[in-house]
């Protein structure tokens, strides 16, 4: 058994839960009443809290504004048919903040206090799991630099925090992509494998211009020759052709998703072909073009599944077939979702109770 740390809490006067409408949340915008704070100094993680929400003061001069050190996770809490609180794969996300934060030269924090602070803080907003069909608690794990100085070095002092929030579906239809031939959002020997802030900045302009020409998201391509598909804004590519899964393999530039390892991982549990492998732009399209994509979906925690109806390519747009038509993506949304809610046997583990 783990010591227990040792968190002060301070709980709100009024909870904000009677101004919500749980029929109608809108994804990221509606926060729960409580965060978890840490603060490191002199080389460990100090004065564990969990507060009501609220804005944050920060030095004008504070590292993280200038510099960009700051790393995050996403997660979700769920509530069973039978009430209980459950969080799909924490630990898989405790380490994956981990590896982020070493590349980003800031210290780790340790399962223990991730994985403590994260149940305690669930505990108390415990009523902020939405029980609706589809809905769930977001939870947002950060940690970014707090020295108050103007130089380019790794930050001293840091703040680890939490905050959750209810949220509806990301994406409220099936999306249209484009391949992206020009911008680069990750190259070797870069960061595109940590979740560091800067990564998404990067990424706003080129998916900004793709969403006045009619796109929600772009499909990223390697940066030495655009020629190999990659990931998508918000979440791992996946492609079914001639019944086979078909997703780029992890790698530096690409994000190690813990949606599209349980995709993976449910696929083959099912006995289907799997393969994780470079992917050719070309592959894709004349896979489209002949009639062999048989589905393309992105993987992700916001999204879970994401049907993708539309990829456009040079000008030209190919539509996909049905979603009904999809036989796979459908099947493993419905099995994620029957795990998450205890509706179906959790033979792999994924569900931490808390």
């Amino acid at each position: 058994m783990l010591d227990t740390l040792e968190i002060s809490v301070k709980k709100v006067e009024k909870s904000r839960i009677e101004e919500v409408d749980f029929n109608n949340i809108p994804f990221g915008r509606i926060y729960s009443d409580h965060m978890f704070i840490a603060d490191y100094k002199d080389g460990e993680w100090t004065d564990l809290r969990i507060q009501p929400y609220e804005n944050l003061s920060l030095a004008p001069a504070s590292s993280v504004i200038h510099y960009g050190q700051s790393v995050f996770e996403g997660l979700k809490a769920y509530k069973t048919k039978s009430g209980q609180t459950t969080i799909f794969r924490p630990m898989a996300n405790a380490s994956r903040l981990n590896k982020s934060a070493e590349r980003m030269c800031i210290p780790e924090v340790p399962e223990e206090l991730f994985m403590q602070a994260l149940e305690k803080l669930l505990k108390i907003d415990s009523a902020w799991i939405p029980n609706q069909n589809g809905n769930s608690l977001y939870i947002r794990p950060f940690i970014f630099a707090m020295d108050d100085y103007i130089g380019i070095k790794p930050s001293d002092t840091y703040r680890f925090m939490i905050i959750t929030c209810p949220v509806g579906s990301y994406y409220s239809e099936p999306v249209k992509v484009k391949i992206e031939s020009v911008y680069t959002r990750a190259a070797k020997g870069g960061t595109g494998f940590a979740k560091a802030a800067g990564n998404y900045a990067g990424a706003l302009y080129p998916a900004r211009l793709a969403q006045k020409q009619g796109y929600h998201q772009l499909l990223w391509t390697d940066a030495k020759q655009h020629k190999y598909i990659e990931e998508s804004g918000t979440m791992n590519i996946m492609f079914v052709i001639n019944d086979t899964l078909i997703t780029p393999e992890i790698g530096s530039t690409i994000l190690n998703g813990i949606t599209r390892n349980s995709v993976v991982t449910l696929a083959r549990d099912w006995g289907m072909q799997v393969e994780e492998r470079k992917v050719s732009v070309d592959e894709i399209i004349q896979a489209a073009k002949d009639g062999t994509l048989q589905e393309a979906f992105g993987a992700g925690t916001a999204a879970t599944i994401a049907h993708i109806k539309l990829i456009g390519h040079e000008g030209v747009d190919y539509t996909l077939p049905a979603i009904e038509e999809r036989k796979f993506s459908n099947k493993v949304l419905k099995a994620l979702d029957a795990i998450k809610s205890g509706e179906s046997e959790d033979k792999f583990g994924w569900l931490h109770m808390v």
